[in-house]
């Protein structure tokens, strides 16, 4: 990897910030409320540690920020238009963010506040970014229907595929695979081989457009989530990746589109479970394998929620249009959490709440 291999490091222990306090709001007496990490919308959020996590919004910023301590990390400027995706490589401090720009550029936590790569080709809005696990690839999707994979160390675009009508939402790589999964606006998954760079397979087209997709760890498993309005739609999907087309179970119970779908970490002892999250302001934890809802939180006021980000099995992050972002604490409790900002346990008995918003 030469160069950019070198970049593997530790994270940075650079910090700008104020600490949080207690804040007055609809949610909850023991909500925190820190420092905002954007101003304006937050499109995306994932987990670049245990403690950091990485969001892009409106503002056009890509931010680390330290969730559990309350403090901006990085704020990078490099983008020209909204921040669309963003995406960590596992176990470095490399991130790459997508852009209404029609780009992608490539930080490093520890290399200064300058992108350190720059991948230009696409016509429109990218909004699918997944690295090969061997991390030397780089796997982009876009509403202008083309497909790429990118060399990381040289920024050059070594495969490019369109196929009609197919307008990007979300991009996953199969983990220890050469398979990447991709949603579209077209209402299909297609499944794809990085090495020839060919659509292997395409899932039975479903009724709405297919917002967003996660794989599960082991690799056997994609949940895709829907768009929708009024009940109608708007669900998600658990698919068998060893029989591509195979719907295993469907997660309904959102009124509106569906933005999000990942799967989450296991509790020592409990179920595989998958939390969605929707324009109808509410999050729902699920029960992989029976689709039974464990548990919804209602955030009155925060509008779409339009992005989630698991970083163990107690702690979810969840990115909305209007009140930032949020850390949600999932517990196996008593069940009595009420109001806006506290969630109801379905069968499984779980409690989930927000604990601090930034």
């Amino acid at each position: 990897m030469g160069k950019l291999q070198s970049k593997f490091r530790k994270r940075s222990d650079l910090y700008r910030a104020s600490q949080g306090e207690k804040a007055d709001n609809s949610f909850d007496s023991q909500l925190v409320q820190y420092e905002p990490a954007h101003q304006g919308s937050v499109n995306t959020v994932t987990s670049l540690s245990p403690d950091l996590c990485v969001s892009g919004g409106t503002d056009q910023a890509v931010v680390v920020y330290d969730w559990k301590q309350g403090r901006m990390c990085q704020s990078f400027q490099g983008h020209n238009r909204e921040v669309t995706k963003v995406l960590c490589y596992p176990g470095s401090t490399w991130i790459f963010s997508a852009s209404r720009d029609k780009t992608v550029l490539m930080w490093d936590l520890n290399q200064g506040d300058e992108p350190i790569q720059e991948f230009c080709g696409h016509e429109l809005v990218v909004n699918g970014l997944a690295v090969s696990p061997d991390g030397r690839k780089l796997c982009t999707g876009s509403r202008d229907n083309w497909m790429c994979l990118w060399d990381i160390e040289s920024a050059k675009c070594e495969q490019r595929h369109n196929i009609s009508r197919n307008l990007v939402t979300h991009v996953c790589w199969v983990p220890g695979s050469s398979s990447v999964v991709q949603t579209s606006e077209d209402k299909t998954i297609r499944v794809w081989d990085s090495r020839a760079w060919q659509v292997t397979n395409t899932f039975p087209a479903k009724q709405y457009i297919q917002t967003h997709c996660d794989v599960s760890p082991n690799g056997n498993y994609l949940v895709s989530s829907s768009n929708g309005f009024g009940g109608q739609g708007c669900e998600a999907t658990l698919w068998d990746l060893r029989q591509p087309g195979c719907k295993v179970v469907e997660y309904r119970g959102h009124l509106q589109t569906t933005a999000c779908c990942v799967f989450l970490p296991t509790p020592p002892g409990g179920p595989a479970r998958v939390a969605t999250s929707s324009h109808d302001s509410s999050l729902k934890i699920w029960d992989q394998n029976t689709a039974v809802c464990l548990a919804t939180l209602s955030l009155d006021g925060a509008g779409p929620l339009v992005a989630l980000a698991p970083s163990d099995s107690n702690s979810l992050l969840c990115a909305s249009f209007n009140s930032g972002l949020h850390h949600i604490h999932v517990d196996q409790g008593s069940n009595q959490a009420q109001g806006s900002g506290a969630g109801s346990g379905g069968a499984g008995g779980l409690d989930i709440k927000v604990v601090a918003r930034f």
